[in-house]
């Protein structure tokens, strides 16, 4: 099994390599591919499977491909011991090929197999533990997944009035067709779903009982940015929309609580996942006011530096046998050097520290944010949002660096693993030098924000504030919220979030199932399922069973005229 996981990876990195330098080519020339290949045939009627191909989709691969391979590779000795090795690992093959569908489709309907498997197989890695934490996550998860399913299949069956499922041949017809408007709002709120924007943001955090290899693949480049990217490719009909400023109200909302509780929370694997929260909701509020390149820019740079931190995050849970509250931490960097090195890389990177991958992105959102002439709290929510990302990161790194080590005082922690740092080694590389190499790709002819000098330094002002604001939450220590008990829990439980979308969905399903068992178990059953055998089975005659039959269709024939009735006066 070592040799087909390293065989895997392999295979996954040169895909990686293929796809960056197909994306290049593609992009120097112009060039976008269609592939249509007939499934199945008969009476004039096709089923044809469609890809679109175009440097986007292409370097959006060549990332998914690259996190993908050094997951696998970390996953080796991460898991190392654990019975079902396997079965991870196909988990993990199956969940990068679907995220692969749902980004070459041009076709709401195999979008719908790509983000189906998505959420399916997110439920499987969740619960992969099997115990009643991962098992509750789970649910959750996939429960607020199947909503956003729902809605892209209602938009799907919108489509219809089109006659094609290829939704990027009907984009010029935007200001002409509500249809069309109607389904982007549906599209819109399945997006929301799987990027956990506000109100379905509590499935996030919670997804956290998966294993760290699945958390560091998760909410790096795949099941969260599948939402953000299928926003993308409807880019061009979000520009005509008046909701637009109301789902960009939602995203603001989300990127604020996020990184609001993310500064009052003691899990480490919580905290990051608050903080792809936070990024999530940056990448749709960009988004939202017009800027699709930017939005995906910052997805790619996102990636890079999540997945190399939650790795990171993965080796001190692993050598703190599994013990992931970082009060209990301290002078990591004495003892385990490189990996807090990658770590503290990837911290400086999510909070737009100078030159490293997130610079790039961030900066150039702000700067565009304080160019256009958007009104004071759009501007006051990025600027107030950025501040909390840089103070929550410097928090984690003052909490899991500095003071002493809290845990034990016999303990064996080091980083001698050079098998797990190997898969650390190229991401920190990219971490390093990739914000520069995206920003050429995809910004070929410098872009010149022309701002005045207190308005050009406001990015670098924001990250020495916010690690005054991170030291002084370091030394607080929540005492002060301690007095509160309401208060500490609207801002520790997501604004209460994880209470109304568990208590709703249970509400629900219990509605649903009272609903099945009154309506479609109840009358029709009797009348013609367990009624007609029991009735054969008391009567003994035939004419019986033929008077009842009669009294049954006769009953069905003056519902129905009844029904008429009712709408053709209506009309």
């Amino acid at each position: 099994m070592d040799m087909s996981i390293i065989m895997i990876m392999l295979v996954f990195f040169m895909f990686s390599l293929m796809c960056f330098y197909s994306s290049m080519y593609f992009l120097m020339n112009s060039l976008n591919y269609f592939f249509e290949y007939n499934v199945f045939f008969m009476n004039s009627s096709n089923i044809v499977m469609t890809l679109y191909i175009d440097w986007m989709s292409l370097i959006f691969l060549s990332v998914v491909f690259l996190i993908s391979s050094f997951v696998i590779y970390y996953s080796k000795f991460y898991m190392e011991g654990d019975l079902n090795m396997n079965r991870f690992i196909f988990l993990i093959i199956m969940f990068v090929f679907s995220m692969m569908l749902l980004i070459i489709s041009p076709n709401l309907i195999s979008i719908l197999l790509g983000w189906d498997g998505l959420g399916l197989i997110s439920y499987c890695l969740v619960i992969y533990y099997q115990n009643i934490k991962s098992f509750n996550a789970g649910m959750l998860t996939v429960l607020s997944n199947r909503v956003g399913d729902v809605f892209l299949l209602i938009s799907i069956s919108w489509m219809m009035n089109f006659g094609s499922w290829n939704y990027m041949f009907y984009m010029e017809f935007m200001n002409l067709n509500f249809e069309m408007k109607l389904i982007m709002i549906f599209v819109a709120l399945a997006s929301f779903t799987k990027s956990a924007q506000i109100p379905f943001s509590s499935w996030l955090p919670a997804a956290m009982a998966a294993p760290t290899p699945v958390s560091s693949l998760v909410h790096s480049s795949t099941l969260v940015t599948a939402g953000v990217y299928l926003m993308i490719r409807f880019e061009n009909l979000l520009k005509s929309m008046e909701i637009m400023k109301w789902f960009l109200l939602i995203s603001l909302l989300t990127m604020f609580m996020s990184g609001l509780n993310a500064n009052l929370e003691y899990d480490l694997k919580k905290i990051i996942a608050l903080s792809t929260l936070s990024q999530l909701g940056l990448m749709m509020s960009i988004l939202f006011l017009g800027y699709g390149n930017l939005a995906f820019f910052h997805l790619l740079t996102h990636a890079l530096f999540k997945a190399l931190m939650f790795m990171c995050a993965g080796i001190f849970i692993h050598n703190l046998n599994n013990f992931q509250d970082i009060r209990y931490m301290g002078s990591m960097s004495m003892q385990m050097p490189f990996v807090s090195i990658c770590f503290n890389f990837s911290n400086l990177a999510l909070c737009g520290f100078p030159f490293l991958v997130g610079f790039y992105s961030k900066d150039l959102i702000l700067e565009m944010i304080l160019l256009m002439s958007y009104n004071s709290f759009i501007m006051i929510m990025f600027m107030v949002s950025t501040l909390f990302t840089v103070s929550y990161t410097f928090r984690l790194i003052y909490y899991s660096m500095m003071g002493e080590f809290n845990y034990l005082s016999l303990n064996f922690l080091n980083d001698y693993s050079w098998e797990m740092n190997k898969s650390l080694l190229m991401l920190m590389l990219m971490v390093i030098i990739g914000g520069g190499m995206f920003s050429w790709l995809l910004f070929p002819y410098p872009l010149m924000v022309c701002l005045p000098i207190y308005l050009k330094i406001i990015p670098l002002l924001l990250i020495l504030m916010g690690m005054m604001l991170g030291w002084m939450m370091y030394l607080m220590n929540y005492k002060l919220m301690k007095k509160n008990f309401f208060m500490m829990n609207f801002f520790s439980l997501m604004w209460f979030l994880p209470i109304i979308s568990t208590n709703g969905m249970v509400k629900i399903t219990m509605l649903m199932s009272k609903k099945l068992s009154s309506l479609d178990q109840s009358w029709t059953e009797n009348l013609m399922g367990r009624g007609v055998f029991l009735f054969m089975k008391l009567s003994s005659s035939w004419m019986d069973l033929l008077i009842f039959y009669f009294n049954s269709l006769l009953n069905l024939f003056l519902l129905m005229i009844l029904l008429w009735c009712y709408f053709y006066f209506k009309f």
